[in-house]
């Protein structure tokens, strides 16, 4: 997936909200959007370094989007927005295994009382697909989430459903980063998610984490997957 290729270094300075971020700008205090609801704490940090991108402005409060954070010289993307078009390029690519003998992508599906990202249909039992974003990565262990997500809860115990019923369900953990070695759920900031995802596995959902490769030009969803310890 290719980035905007204006890419405007900044320095972060406080979290105003959920979705907005006070930075430093060319000199001067600018207000961006956050698009992300985590509290991404380990990335957004007084002084760090990260990457705006310029936005055409319309109804907007904000001329930009905060994109990319440094964290110990790792670029790391901020964006949770990107990762069901991350793996839906690389579904369509091909690149990922686990789901190569499907052909037809549905996205956005309604099941239960949930809507999942993706269902794939081909060779075998339908599969109900969900992403998940990854920002957060502790001496190299990928954790998610890193605040309680009920609506996580919820997609994984959906997923554990589906897979009685006899499809197929499966959660992809897209770590929007590349120095992880292995995810894990972040039992501290929500044990009731890290449950959850240890029921519905042994339910028999499939649980993949990617990592990705990113540069301020573009971010990659890499073929081959982390070693998952639930």
């Amino acid at each position: 997936m290719r980035l905007s290729g204006d890419l405007v270094p900044a320095v972060f300075r406080r979290r105003l909200n959920r979705f907005a971020a006070e930075v430093e700008c060319a000199g001067r205090m600018v207000t961006a959007h956050v698009p992300n609801s985590g509290r991404l704490r380990e990335l957004l940090r007084p002084g760090a370094s990260v990457w705006l991108t310029p936005v055409v402005q319309g109804r907007r409060k904000t001329a930009f989007d905060l994109s990319l954070a440094v964290a110990d010289r790792t670029l790391v993307s901020v964006d949770a927005r990107l990762p069901s078009g991350l793996v839906r390029e690389a579904l369509e690519a091909g690149r990922l295994s686990a789901f190569a003998a499907y052909h037809d992508l549905r996205p956005e599906v309604r099941y239960g009382r949930s809507r999942l990202d993706f269902r794939l249909e081909g060779e075998g039992p339908a599969v109900l697909l969900e992403v998940k974003s990854v920002t957060l990565v502790r001496d190299g262990t990928a954790l998610f989430p890193d605040a309680p997500t009920a609506r996580g809860v919820r997609h994984v115990e959906e997923l554990a459903r589906a897979v009685a019923e006899g499809l197929r369900g499966a959660v992809l953990l897209v770590v929007q980063r590349g120095d992880a070695q292995r995810f894990a759920p972040h039992q501290a900031a929500d044990p009731a998610f890290a449950r959850a995802l240890r029921r519905a596995a042994a339910a028999g959902v499939e649980v993949y984490a990617h990592p990705c490769r990113v540069t301020r030009r573009e971010i990659l969803l890499q073929a081959a997957a982390l070693p998952v310890e639930l």
